[in-house]
């Protein structure tokens, strides 16, 4: 998957990968947290996953180094596949209906895809992070 960032990006909300992130995780709140099947640990569970996919896209832009924000699209990455993994035990368990099901899975595959795309593009930027370009500040 090709990745590319067109214009300046100033804030992390302006990140398509961060907007799919946060749809997906009121995707979750909706079918899974505010689902009555779910245990209660479940329900926490893939609740926090899913919020630190989008949450960890934000605090690596916000530390304003490619290698730091690198990182923490990493563990976004794991979050979603931590996701995925609930969502197979929730089908197994029979709290979701198959249809549900592989619409959050393959949401959760499309956001792991771009994430290793946005990955791979800062690991072959020449830009390294906007708090390289400042001037020393005393």
């Amino acid at each position: 998957m090709k990745f590319e960032i067109v214009g300046t990006i100033n804030n992390f909300e302006d990140l398509e990968i961060w907007q799919n992130s946060r749809r997906f995780c009121e995707s979750i709140y909706q079918n899974c947290v505010l689902n009555d099947k779910f245990q209660r640990y479940d329900k926490t569970q893939i609740d926090r996953a899913s919020s630190s996919i989008m949450d960890n896209i934000a605090e690596g832009f916000e530390r304003e180094g490619n290698r730091e924000f690198v990182n923490f699209l990493i563990m976004s990455k794991g979050s979603a596949g931590e996701v995925r993994s609930q969502l197979i035990r929730a089908f197994d368990r029979k709290y979701l209906d198959e249809e549900t099901y592989l619409k959050l899975k393959n949401e959760s595959l499309e956001i792991s895809k771009k994430l290793s795309g946005f990955i791979n593009y800062l690991k072959n930027s020449t830009h390294k992070g906007n708090k390289f370009n400042r001037k020393n500040e005393e």
